[in-house]
């Protein structure tokens, strides 16, 4: 039994498995929370709070419940979950190719071979980083980084900085720069926001007891749609608040539509910065009263709050186009979300998209599986707060699998002795 990935939910299937007496081997190319270390900025913190870390009997314990934990605690969390597990984590292995091979499967590791009768893959699904197909015609002295590159504002050369993408991830980067007093250009998509605190509670307070984070993804109505969907921006930075880019472009942060073109002496965006504004503040809005209409239903006494009222509309006017000769642009950060790359896995497991196909991560293929996937099944799927309710499921999947063959392996050898 192998476990390929040595994430949360690496970690999460190889403690469920140790408590049904497997004890599995698990492969991590890196050191355990390498992703975490390694491509998170230095002021990244979780969006969720700390009680809502749940792995398999090692929820979190510290002292800060309703806050959120920054990089280097997320990292020694995991490794001290890690620590206290018995199957074999071997660091430093990878993976390049994993196949068939009778019954089984047959791993090409950095290692040598291995075979196994199961094997979980547990990768997680964003792996290579996106950038606008133009991003080759920007001017070779404008240094270009993707989100998981970036660490700091002094990490980046003097001048101004475009930052491409409005979800978790480049919301909060702009702010990372905005408030060090960077000059910030930020190209706004269609990423939708949330609350931080609405009624006296965190909006995952609300919402968890509400049963969102456990919603199957067979409840949705399009379940495709939803796995592509982007996360809703807001921050745990500072005790955690909401992300308001009307408010930021009051402070001198430039906001721009979406990117379309890039040349040499010019960068282009489409005339939907409103747009994409009054959508994400619909969707906040759609937040609030939903949690409105469950605290009526509920008879929960919670203290009133007034309607959201934007603070900024973008001007007549306002410009679709940066000019590089006239703003001293230093550096363009991407982050405009990751693909997923299997190409690894020799077996016919993948939709046309490239994308595993599973049910609830059981593929196609017997003995092979998928785990820390975005909805895998519920929302918290590739989270703290939900991947261990995967990893039970597909542990106690997999007893019942190698019960099934030891059954019919031990009727194969009595039958053998009978006919001697």
């Amino acid at each position: 039994m192998v476990v390929i990935g040595g994430g949360q939910a690496g970690l999460s299937i190889a403690a469920c498995l140790q408590r049904r007496g497997i004890r599995p081997v698990v492969l991590e190319q890196h050191r355990i929370g390498h992703a975490w270390q390694q491509q998170r900025w230095d002021s990244f913190c979780l969006v969720t709070p700390n009680w809502q870390c749940r792995l398999p009997d090692f929820a979190y314990d510290g002292s800060d419940p309703e806050g959120f934990m920054g990089r280097s605690e997320i990292v020694a969390y995991l490794r001290r979950f890690a620590a206290q597990l018995k199957p074999a984590i071997r660091e430093g292995v990878s993976v390049s190719r994993l196949m068939r091979d009778g019954r089984g499967y047959r791993l090409f590791t950095s290692e040598g071979e291995l075979e196994a009768d199961q094997v979980v893959v547990a990768t997680g699904g964003y792996h290579r980083p996106r950038r606008h197909p133009q991003a080759e015609r920007l001017p070779s002295s404008l240094l270009q980084l993707d989100a998981r590159q970036y660490r700091n504002p002094e990490q980046l050369p003097a001048g101004a900085v475009l930052v491409v993408g409005s979800g978790q991830s480049g919301a909060q980067i702009a702010e990372d720069l905005h408030l060090a007093g960077r000059r910030v250009h930020l190209s706004v998509g269609s990423a939708p926001r949330s609350p931080r605190r609405y009624r006296g509670k965190d909006v995952v307070d609300w919402l968890d007891r509400m049963g969102y984070y456990a919603m199957p993804i067979g409840d949705h109505a399009d379940p495709r749609a939803v796995r592509g969907k982007t996360n809703h921006y807001l921050t745990g930075r500072d005790g955690g608040r909401e992300i308001d880019l009307r408010q930021r472009a009051l402070e001198g942060m430039v906001l721009h539509g979406r990117l379309l073109e890039l040349g040499g002496d010019q960068i282009r965006f489409d005339d939907d910065l409103a747009t994409n504004l009054d959508h994400a503040d619909a969707v906040y809005s759609r937040i609030r009263t939903s949690i409105d209409s469950w605290i009526n239903r509920e008879g929960i006494e919670a203290p009133e709050e007034h309607p959201y009222t934007p603070c900024w509309e973008p001007p007549p006017g306002h410009p679709t186009h940066l000019d590089l000769d006239s703003e001293s642009l230093a550096a363009v950060i991407w982050c405009t979300g990751y693909s997923s790359d299997f190409r690894w896995i020799d077996v016919p497991v993948f939709d046309g998209s490239g994308a595993p196909a599973h049910e609830r991560g059981i593929s196609p293929s017997p003995g092979l599986y998928f785990l820390g996937l975005p909805w895998l099944h519920t929302w918290g799927s590739g989270r703290f707060c939900g991947v261990a309710d995967d990893a039970d499921y597909l542990a106690e999947a997999i007893r019942l699998r190698q019960q099934r063959r030891d059954a019919s392996q031990e009727r194969l050898e009595c039958t053998a002795l009978l006919g001697s």
